[in-house]
């Protein structure tokens, strides 16, 4: 079997024969991610306080039982019936390396990467190796595990310098592994400058192709993969056998839409112009570009009542919308994402799971709190934090309020550094108390929940994914 590589614009086999990569990110599994599993703030906080509550032996059990129900045997299985054929799988650098060990190799967390590139092999799935966090935190949010909202990767040089030696080691563990069709070495950049991800691309280009030459590379721009303005002209030369990763979150599939969709001309010419722009800087240069995260989130009855079908409707539409923009590119992506406890999921945690149970009160609170940044619906406390935004606005000229990230405005940074960030950290050891006092097999219980046949399935986002695969049949 040969390597995917790029060629041009395209994907191909190694018969030349265009590929187009459909699928889904495996996120919350190998990266956990507060909203996907349910728990506040970020994953090194919940481990340290799991540890705390329940012990050191017993809290690493049952992550590691998590680790091995969250994505299995059957999970490949049903997302290959579906017609997809790309997995993405967010890894968190922690599972190699440890702060207060660098550069010293966790072989152990190759364990369950190997067996899910392996099941997902079994069902003709090729997986993309993704670097989700990265020492110091390469972005702000939650999701780079760094628990600040000022990224730390772009200030020291060692934790640039771990990462590259980091990639060197799992490029020299897959390089003869062709259903791996490539490594996406970081996750929505945050370079307030550009100069340093154009820098960090370069390094850790050399230190992959000097164990690997042959998978592709999938290179996200910066500012959350969105702004490709300080890469270099000579790219297509510079980093060869790469594609080039956006990420196109449509407003319309957020509860902070400006209105609700309807699928308007002028709706559907801004989601097609957001993505043209994205893009722009690739196809000016004949690049290959792939689609690395979209897709809307969904209402669920507890907390959105009567209005979840007709929301949800809508948020199928914008869905159904995107993918006609897709298909007229012949775009690879993959979607946010394929499992969690139910607001983005493919498949989720079904209520009547023994963790669901568990935390019902806990995350009908966490909701209402809205300490989660993604996608949050902050009606019930919007109003405790507005006078922190006046405050900011009658204090500070207009000018000065403009801090990068330039997609973080006012609210959206008041909000994370208080409710996301100050609010989540105040409930972790709730969190983890709520695990308390279980024997082994109780933890076993709790953590397959997560299984695939303790899961439901979201039927009408399969439906429009598989229904847009099977149009692109004949490609692999």
């Amino acid at each position: 079997m040969s390597f995917l590589r790029v060629s041009g614009t395209k994907i191909v086999d190694g018969e030349g024969k265009e590929v187009i990569l459909h699928g889904a990110g495996l996120g919350g599994w190998m990266t956990m991610e507060n909203f996907i599993s349910g728990y506040p703030g970020c994953e090194f906080q919940i481990r340290e306080a799991l540890a705390e509550a329940i012990g050191k032996e017993k809290s690493e059990y049952f992550f590691d039982k998590f680790l091995e129900y969250f994505f299995a045997e059957p999970d490949a299985a049903f997302f290959k019936s579906l017609g997809l054929n790309c997995i993405r799988i967010a890894v968190n650098y922690r599972h190699f390396e440890d702060n207060d060990n660098p550069r010293v190799l966790k072989p152990e967390g190759f364990r369950h990467l190997d067996r899910v590139i392996e099941a997902c092999a079994k069902h003709s799935i090729y997986t993309i190796i993704d670097m989700h966090t990265a020492p110091g935190g390469q972005n702000g949010g939650w999701h780079s595990d760094a628990g600040v909202h000022i990224a730390g990767f772009w200030k020291h040089k060692d934790f640039q310098d771990r990462l590259v030696w980091l990639w060197t080691e799992v490029a020299r563990h897959y390089a003869k592994n062709p259903w791996v069709a490539g490594y996406n070495p970081m996750n929505e950049p945050a370079d307030p400058k550009g100069t340093g991800l154009v820098q960090f691309y370069d390094r850790v280009y050399a230190a992959i192709r000097s164990v690997d030459p042959d998978h592709m590379l999938f290179l996200d721009g910066n500012t959350y993969s969105i702004d490709f303005s300080a890469f270099p002209d000579d790219a297509k030369d510079r980093w060869q056998n790469t594609a080039y990763a956006i990420h196109d979150y449509a407003i319309y599939g957020f509860p902070k839409s400006p209105e609700p969709y309807a699928r308007t001309p002028e709706q559907l010419q801004k989601m097609k112009d957001t993505y043209k722009r994205k893009r722009a800087w690739m196809d000016a240069r004949g690049l290959c570009v792939w689609n690395g995260e979209w897709g809307p989130v969904y209402a669920r009855r507890e907390y959105d009542g009567d209005q979840t079908d007709d929301i949800n409707e809508r948020r199928y539409n914008v869905l159904k919308d995107q993918l006609d923009i897709y298909r007229v590119d012949k775009l690879s992506w993959s979607i946010w994402l394929y499992k969690d406890i139910g607001f983005q999921g493919m498949v989720y945690v079904s209520r009547d799971t023994p963790y669901m149970k568990r935390f019902e009160t806990f995350l009908a609170r966490k909701f209402r709190l809205a300490v989660d940044a993604w996608g949050t619906n902050d009606r019930y406390v919007k109003q405790c934090y507005q006078p922190i935004v006046d405050l900011i606005k009658d204090s500070i000229a207009e000018p000065n309020r403009h801090l990068y990230p330039p997609i973080w405005s006012l609210e959206d940074r008041v909000a994370r550094l208080s409710r996301t960030m100050l609010v989540a950290e105040y409930m972790v050891k709730e969190w983890a108390d709520t695990l308390k006092g279980l024997s082994e097999a109780e933890l076993d219980e709790i953590a397959a929940s997560f299984k695939f046949e303790n899961c439901l399935k979201r039927d009408g986002l399969n439906k429009v994914l598989t229904d847009h695969a099977a149009s692109f049949k004949g490609s692999i």
